[in-house]
C-alpha cells in the first residue's frame, strides 16, 4: 500500500508542534499532524494554562485577605468552591481546545489522532499501520513528568495529580526545588492547605539570582509554608489512616501528610519514536540532539520543545517551530531564534522572574566590570496593609557604560513588568538610559528607572 504524501508531517499537538503546522501551513505547505492526546499537549492540559488559572484564584486569595486588613466586609477565610472553579477552568481549556481545531481545518491541516514513529528518514508509520511520506518531519512529542525512584513513590502523586484535585488537601508535603514545587506551594498555601517543602539542596530555585530567591522564601515563610532544606529522601511510607509520612536517608519520618506531591524533573517522549532505529542522535539524558536551526542527526528529520535540551518554556517551543517553518517553506533560509536573554517568571506569590545573566554569571564572565544595583521594597498594598510581603529588584550591569545585562525582579506585577523590559535589554539598555526614563508614579516598575 502506497503511503499518503505530505510536505511536512509531525509527530505531536503541543504548543510547538500546533505552531510549526500553522506557520507551515501559511506557507502554503501540505501539513499531516499526528497526536492522539487532547491538543496543546502539556502547557494546555496539564501546565502553565490550568496552573495559571489557579494562581490567579490563590491571587484572588490573598487580595481577599489584603482587603479585610483595609476595611472591607469579608470572612476571614473565604473558601473556594473547587468544582465550581474546575468547571470554569477546564470550560476554558476546552474553548482552546475548540479554537484549534477549527485552525486546523481552516488551514487545510489533516489532523490524525494517532501515534506515530519514525519508519525512515522520510516516513512515519501509524499507530494502525498506515504510513505517510514527507520530506520535512518535526518532532514535537515534549516530556512527561518522574518520581525518585525509591520504596512507596507510589504513593504521592505528580504535577498532573494536581490538577485532578477537587478540594485543598489539609496538610501537603511537595518534594521538588523548582518551577512547580514553588508554583503549587503557593497556590496551595493560598487556598486553604498547610504546605511544606522538601528540598534536597540548601536553596529553591537553582537558576535565579539567589538574593531574591532568599527574599521569596522568606516571603513565603511569612505566608506559612515552610521549607526542610537538605532533605535527603529515601521512602515513602503510608500509615493506617491513608496519610503518608517521608522517610529521610537518616530514617527520621516526619509528620503525616494527606497529600504528597512529586515536583522532581520531566524527561523527553522520545522512547517510542523510533529514534534508534531512524538513527536520530540523543544525548546522555534520552534528550534529541538538535543544533541552532532545530536539525537532528539525520537529514530532513527536526525537533522542538521538550524533546530536546533547549530551554523547557513554551514560548521557545513555539518561536524555534515558527523560524523553522519560516526557513523550511517560507524563504528564510537564515531563519532562527536567538535563545540569548530568554525571559522567564516563576508563578510564585509573588512572582519572580528574570532575562540576562545573574549577578555571579555575569562576575565570572566579566570580573571586576560588573556593577549591581538592588532595591528592596514594600509594594503600596502591602505597605497600605500592614503586610510583611517585600519585592527585591536587581539590575547586573558592565562596564563603564554601565550596559544592563541582567534585569531580576521579585514582587507584585513583576510577571507582567519584565516583558517590556526584556525588549530594552535586548536592545542594549544601559543603566542611563533607565534613568533618562521618567518614571510612572506611584508603581512598583518605577523602581526599575529609579534604581541607583
Amino acid at each position: 500500500m502506497s503511503a499518503a504524501s505530505f510536505d511536512l508531517i509531525i509527530i505531536g499537538g503541543g504548543s510547538g508542534g500546533l505552531a510549526g503546522a500553522f506557520r507551515a501551513a501559511a506557507h502554503g505547505a501540505r501539513v499531516a499532524l499526528l497526536e492522539p492526546g487532547a491538543l496543546g499537549g502539556t502547557c494546555v492540559n496539564v501546565g502553565c494554562v490550568p496552573k495559571k488559572a489557579m494562581w490567579l484564584a490563590a491571587e484572588l486569595a490573598h487580595k481577599s485577605a489584603l482587603a479585610r486588613q483595609l476595611g472591607f466586609d469579608l470572612p476571614e477565610h473565604p473558601a473556594l468552591d473547587w468544582i465550581e472553579f474546575i468547571a470554569d477552568r477546564q470550560r476554558y481549556i476546552e474553548n482552546i481546545h475548540a479554537s484549534y481545531r477549527r485552525r486546523l481545518d481552516a488551514a487545510g491541516i489533516a489532523l490524525l489522532p494517532q501515534r506515530g514513529r519514525l519508519a525512515a528518514a522520510d516516513t512515519v508509520e501509524c499507530a494502525d499501520g498506515v504510513r505517510l511520506r514527507a520530506p520535512r518531519i518535526l518532532l514535537a512529542t515534549g516530556g512527561h513528568t518522574v518520581r525518585p525512584a525509591i520504596p512507596g513513590a507510589g504513593h504521592g502523586i505528580d504535577s498532573n495529580g494536581f490538577f485532578a484535585l477537587c478540594a485543598a488537601p489539609e496538610r501537603v508535603a511537595i518534594v521538588g526545588a523548582g518551577y512547580v514545587a514553588v508554583e503549587l506551594a503557593g497556590v496551595l498555601q493560598a487556598l486553604g492547605s498547610r504546605v511544606e517543602l522538601f528540598v534536597r539542596g540548601q536553596r529553591l530555585l537553582e537558576s535565579f539570582d539567589g538574593e531574591l530567591v532568599a527574599q521569596l522564601a522568606e516571603d513565603y515563610r511569612q505566608q506559612g509554608i515552610h521549607a526542610h532544606f537538605g532533605h535527603a529522601l529515601a521512602a515513602v511510607e503510608r500509615d493506617g489512616d491513608g496519610r503518608v509520612r517521608l522517610r529521610d536517608a537518616a530514617g527520621v519520618l516526619t509528620e503525616p501528610f494527606d497529600t504528597l506531591i512529586f515536583a522532581t524533573g520531566r524527561r523527553p517522549n522520545g522512547d517510542h519514536l523510533g529514534l534508534d532505529e531512524a538513527g536520530v542522535a540523543r544525548d546522555a539524558r534520552g534528550f534529541v540532539v538538535v543544533d541552532a536551526q532545530q536539525r537532528t542527526s539525520v537529514p530532513g528529520i527536526h525537533a522542538v520543545g521538550d524533546l530536546t535540551p533547549q530551554l523547557p518554556l513554551t514560548p521557545v517551543a513555539i518561536a524555534t517551530a515558527r523560524r523553522l517553518m519560516d526557513r523550511l517553506f517560507g524563504g528564510q533560509p537564515e531563519a532562527k531564534v536567538d535563545l540569548a536573554d530568554v525571559a522567564t517568571v516563576v508563578f510564585s506569590h509573588p512572582p519572580i522572574g528574570k532575562v540576562g545573566l545573574g549577578e555571579a554569571e555575569a562576575r565570572a564572565r566579566f570580573g571586576d566590570e560588573v556593577h549591581v544595583h538592588t532595591t528592596n521594597f514594600r509594594p503600596m498594598l502591602h505597605a497600605l496593609a500592614d503586610s510583611p510581603q517585600r519585592s527585591l529588584f536587581k539590575l547586573v550591569c558592565v562596564g563603564e557604560e554601565r550596559r544592563v545585562v541582567g534585569i531580576h525582579l521579585l514582587g507584585e506585577g513583576a510577571d507582567e513588568m519584565l516583558q517590556g523590559f526584556a525588549v530594552a535589554l535586548k536592545r542594549g539598555i544601559t543603566l542611563q538610559d533607565l534613568h533618562d526614563t521618567v518614571a510612572i508614579h506611584p508603581t512598583s516598575a518605577e523602581e526599575v528607572v529609579l534604581m541607583r
